[in-house]
């Protein structure tokens, strides 16, 4: 790293619907989170059953000044203290990325600080680094599962910004089967943490009344299917109509679910640890928030890679939000040379939104 315990973060992140800023630096040796602001459109897009864009950007709109100058009060600096700005360039929604970058690039040209346009997938991976000493490098090779609501990967990072996707999901991602799961069952939006909760309703250790697939599971690749769950419960839901309000039916069939969307995470990254020996693995992305993901895949390394690091980040920093958009632009200026750090505050303009940005 270079200069790393001199380098103080305003990041803000508006990539889906979630309106957030946050000041990320390095205290005593440690990437800290000085301050976070998150302002959620939850309630908004919920009667739609899912994030419609536009309207998500109109509320970025609205409420992106007042985040932004609530992270920088609650972070207890003044623009003077910055050492630079980062925003999330990609992947999300056009609409709503657009906003959080334009107001990125006016703050660095009034201001005058250097600009970091940082991929929203590796503000999830670095979301596990708040807490550590950014000089140090011994997590790596780092094993990733990465699951949100439109990514599912696993990925392999052999140093800090290395990445080698090992399989990822070919239709549906993790994070939005439970949302389409959630619609079929009659249950809210956000569907992921719908789910979670009937599933818990469900009676411990009671066999499944009606087993639902586990899609690719025994596969010789790491690569993910969910379409094929979602269109299982779909069948299930039309074969029981008359149950459809049966509290005790949906219950089961979101415990089942559940148990299948975690049961085929847990064996391709069981089969990707075997494959690489990753020194750490971690998880990371909206779904890695929940609760029985992050159980299973805690036990699944400390019973059969005990020589393993396992890291999950802060519940608070699972979903989204800018202080992991903060916590990987830490570490990116910290890995630059001054003629890069130059440049970044010369080229605030050239900096695009990209909703199809690859990690």
């Amino acid at each position: 790293m270079n200069d790393s315990h001199d380098i103080t973060i305003l990041a803000i992140e508006t990539s889906c619907d979630e309106t957030a800023a946050a000041v990320v630096g390095v205290v005593d040796g440690k990437v800290t989170v000085l301050s976070s602001v998150v302002r959620t459109q939850i309630e908004l897009h919920a009667k739609y059953g899912g994030v419609v864009p536009n309207l998500a950007a109109r509320e970025h709109v609205e409420n992106i000044i007042p985040v932004v100058e609530d992270a920088i009060r609650k972070g207890g600096i003044a623009p003077d203290d910055l050492s630079a700005i980062a925003v999330t360039k990609g992947p999300g929604l056009i609409p709503a990325l657009l906003i959080g970058v334009s107001a990125a690039k006016t703050l660095s040209l009034v201001w005058k600080k250097p600009l970091l346009g940082v991929n929203h997938l590796e503000g999830h991976i670095y979301a596990n680094f708040i807490g550590t000493d950014p000089d140090k490098t011994d997590s790596f090779p780092l094993l990733a599962l990465i699951v949100s609501g439109g990514h599912t990967q696993l990925v392999l990072m052999r140093d800090h910004f290395r990445y080698e996707i090992l399989g990822e999901t070919r239709d549906d991602a993790a994070g939005e089967a439970f949302d389409k799961a959630a619609r079929l069952l009659g249950l809210p939006y956000p569907g992921g943490p719908a789910i979670a909760a009937r599933a818990e309703n469900h009676e411990p250790g009671k066999n499944p009344e009606f087993p639902l697939p586990r899609p690719m599971i025994d596969s010789d690749n790491l690569d993910f299917s969910f379409s094929g769950l979602k269109t299982a419960v779909l069948y299930l839901m039309k074969e029981n109509e008359a149950r459809k309000n049966d509290t005790h039916f949906i219950d089961a069939v979101a415990h089942e679910f559940q148990e299948a969307v975690v049961d085929v995470l847990v064996a391709k990254t069981g089969k990707a640890i075997e494959a690489y020996s990753p020194t750490t693995v971690i998880i990371a992305g909206g779904v890695s928030a929940n609760t029985r993901l992050r159980d299973r895949m805690r036990e699944l390394v400390l019973r059969d890679f005990p020589e393993t690091t396992f890291m999950m980040p802060e519940f608070k920093y699972s979903l989204d939000n800018a202080a992991m958009i903060g916590s990987a632009a830490v570490f990116r200026y910290g890995h630059m040379g001054a003629e890069d750090r130059d440049r970044l505050a010369t080229d605030a303009l050239s900096l695009d939104a990209d909703s199809n940005l690859a990690l």
